[in-house]
C-alpha cells in the first residue's frame, strides 16, 4: 500500500487534475468514478470537485443537440447498429421512467435520475432521455447541472470519508 501512495505522491498535480477531467467525460464512468479517482490521487477536495463537475458538463450539450441525431442515423448500419440501438433504447426506457412524474415533474425527474448515483444513471443518459422527449435545451442543462452537483456531493461525502480512513 506504502508503494501505491508514494507512485501517487510524485504525480504531477496537473496531470492528475487533466486525468480527473478525462474521466469524469467518459460514458458510464463520468464524475462518480472521477471522485473517488480524484481522492485516491490525494487531491484537494474543491478543486477537484469543480474539475470533474466541468468535464462531466463538457459532453452534455453536444449530446443534447447531436446524439439522438447520430443513434437514429446509425441504428441501421452494419456493425455499429446493435451498439446504436441499445443506446436509443436506453434512452428511451430513461425517459420513460422520468415521465412517470407528468411533464411538471419532468424536471426534477431528470434533475433525481442524474443525480442519484446508481449505474444506468447520470449525465448522459439523462441528456439523452431529455432529448429523446424533446425537453427544453436551457430545462434539460440546468437540470442536468443540478443532477451531477448531487451525484458529485454524494460521491466526494462517500469518497472523502473511504480514503480519508485509507490513508490516515
Amino acid at each position: 500500500m506504502d508503494a501505491i501512495v508514494n507512485s501517487i505522491s510524485e504525480m504531477n498535480e496537473v496531470v492528475k487534475y487533466l486525468f480527473c477531467f478525462v474521466v469524469s467525460m467518459v460514458p458510464l464512468i463520468e464524475l462518480r468514478g472521477a471522485i473517488p479517482i480524484s481522492q485516491a490521487l490525494m487531491l484537494p477536495v474543491v478543486p477537484s470537485f469543480i474539475v470533474c463537475m466541468v468535464g462531466n458538463m463538457v459532453p452534455v450539450p453536444i449530446i443534447y443537440l447531436f446524439a439522438r441525431k447520430v443513434l437514429i442515423w446509425g441504428k441501421d448500419k452494419k456493425g455499429i447498429g446493435k451498439f446504436f440501438t441499445f443506446c436509443l433504447e436506453k434512452g428511451e426506457k430513461g425517459g420513460k421512467k422520468l415521465m412517470k412524474n407528468g411533464e411538471a415533474g419532468l424536471f426534477v425527474g431528470l434533475l433525481l435520475f442524474v443525480g442519484i448515483p446508481i449505474p444506468g444513471t447520470g449525465a448522459w443518459t439523462g441528456t439523452l432521455a431529455a432529448s429523446i422527449l424533446d425537453m427544453g435545451f436551457k430545462r434539460t442543462i440546468l437540470a442536468v447541472i443540478l443532477g451531477v452537483l448531487l451525484a458529485g456531493i454524494i460521491m466526494m461525502a462517500a469518497s472523502f470519508g473511504l480514503f480519508s480512513f485509507i490513508y490516515s
